[in-house]
């Protein structure tokens, strides 16, 4: 199965979040998601990626990592994990939707 990367529908170059850019700034543990409409995003490298949700589990209902049955994509500074047609990373005492 092969997942591509889920960014936002701009690009940096497009329109800079900030505090004066007109969308809700949401904390998200070290950085800041913007509001648009029904999802969030938060800026990663040269592009925005989608914070639409929490994911469906806990790390302490399923733990990823190298045994855990799932592949495991690179995506700049963690590692997402494909799970059920979609991809996931942990965050702090949650895994985020990407």
């Amino acid at each position: 199965m092969t997942i591509t990367d889920t960014h936002a529908e701009h690009s940096l170059a497009e329109h800079a979040h900030g505090a004066d850019c007109g969308h809700e700034a949401v904390e998200h543990g070290d950085h800041v998601d913007y509001v648009h409409g029904t999802h969030r995003h938060a800026e990663h490298g040269d592009h925005y990626d989608e914070h639409e949700s929490v994911a469906e589990h806990t790390p302490a209902a399923h733990a990823h990592g190298a045994d855990c049955g799932h592949e495991a994509v690179e995506h700049g500074d963690h590692v997402d994990y494909v799970h059920d047609g979609h991809k996931h990373a942990v965050h702090a005492d949650h895994y985020d939707e990407h």
